[in-house]
């Protein structure tokens, strides 16, 4: 088979690479940024995306800058608990869920995957019967068997496969995110949710753990508003934009103002996903992770979906001999579970627990959580996200059977 054209040097394009690398199907990564720096912040991969990681033999790498989360906790506002699960090997599943800077996690590809062809802005594409031809913003262009859109929301292939696809659609809440080097809490490896979205909500977990006993907390701020500014990853913000939203967070277990007060960055994000698409792949072009599937980011669940779509399209290519029947037969496995998730994300992610019980305690502490919602009820609103996802134990368990 002919070169493999992959449009975007981020999580998915990389973990694509490697996927093709690992089947000998020969490839190249074009990246629009002059140079990979060490932006954003927490990421979370679940096990269903550190199991094709761990076969792409990233584990220990992982495993030396991550954090691995055994833990998720639920609060109200108030900081009194909710719920409480474990996660990953800690839930008895055979990988472990990693809290990572995203800086570190992709070096750890990048280490991996060799060369990215850097500063090639990709405008566009041509295909015929042998091939597809892209065109870049120097006047340069690649020919190759087929092409791999992992450009993200603004993705240039997806605005040519569909041109009406129109804007970011907003959710109708804003994000502020940030991290801060902290004393470990709650034993150093639990996520935290707490609060709702009408009045605030938090959510905490660590990403790295340093020798003094402090580690590299990720928090995330948002809130229900109908203001926001254009969407834009790195747009630059201060905690006097949100902070009197938690100024009486001081718990036990952590003293949430004085954490934000001690970040170094902030940064602003409204929650923007896209409606999902009806097919991603024309002939030898297809689209990949963000540039496909856009989803809000609740659930921990965006690098994830990314992570699949690229171990099922090498899979495919690895299988089928001529590559658009390929393309095919991967939009045919992924399309499905990712607009499932882009929805449920929208509807009733994990932290819909912290909805139920703002509704029903009316914004109140409550005597005992059990008076308010029976602990059968909250799992299984857990329970069902995994299930949609793809990480509920019996859906690890079935890939495990078949690799």
């Amino acid at each position: 088979m002919d070169e493999i054209l992959i449009v975007g040097g981020g999580i998915g394009g990389l973990t694509l690479a490697l996927e093709l690398a690992r089947r000998d199907i020969p490839h190249r990564v074009f990246e629009a940024a002059p140079e990979i720096r060490p932006v954003g912040v927490g990421v979370n991969l679940l096990p269903h995306s550190t199991r094709i990681l761990a076969g792409l033999g990233l584990e220990p790498a992982l495993a030396r800058a991550a954090v691995a989360t055994a833990e998720s906790h639920f609060y109200n506002r108030f900081g009194q608990l909710i719920y409480q699960e474990p996660l990953g090997r800690a839930a008895g599943v055979d990988w472990p869920q990693f809290s990572i800077h995203r800086a570190d996690l992709q070096a750890a590809l990048l280490q991996r995957a060799g060369n990215v062809a850097l500063g090639r802005q990709c405008t566009g594409f041509e295909q015929d019967g042998e091939g597809v031809t892209l065109r870049f913003a120097d006047g340069s262009s690649a020919r190759g068997a087929a092409a791999i859109g992992c450009d993200g929301i603004h993705s240039a292939l997806r605005r040519q496969l569909h041109p009406g696809d129109g804007a970011p659609r907003y959710s109708g809440v804003n994000m502020w995110r940030g991290v801060t080097r902290w004393p470990a809490f709650l034993g150093g490896a639990t996520m935290v949710r707490a609060g709702w979205l009408a009045t605030g909500k938090m959510v905490i977990y660590p990403i790295r753990t340093h020798g003094d006993g402090t580690q590299l907390l990720n928090w995330v701020f948002e809130l229900e508003t109908p203001h926001y500014q254009q969407w834009d990853w790195n747009r630059q913000a201060r905690i006097e934009d949100f902070c009197a939203h938690v100024t009486g967070w001081k718990f036990d277990w952590l003293d949430i103002p004085a954490l934000l007060r001690a970040a170094d960055t902030v940064l602003e994000y409204p929650m923007v996903d896209k409606d999902p698409l009806a097919r991603w792949t024309f002939g030898r072009v297809t689209l990949l992770g963000d540039a496909a599937h856009p989803m809000v980011p609740r659930g921990s669940n965006g690098a994830g979906q990314a992570i699949l779509d690229a171990h099922a399209l090498a899979a495919c290519l690895g299988r089928e001999r001529e590559p658009a029947a390929a393309l095919a037969a991967y939009e045919a496995e992924r399309l499905g579970p990712t607009t499932r998730v882009v929805l449920e994300n929208r509807r009733n992610p994990p932290d819909a627990i912290l909805r139920e019980v703002y509704e029903r305690t009316g914004d109140r502490p409550f005597a005992r959580i059990e008076d308010v919602i029976d602990v059968v009820e909250l799992r299984a609103i857990s329970e069902r996200y995994k299930r949609v996802a793809g990480y509920d134990r019996d859906a690890l368990t079935r890939k495990e059977a078949t690799q």
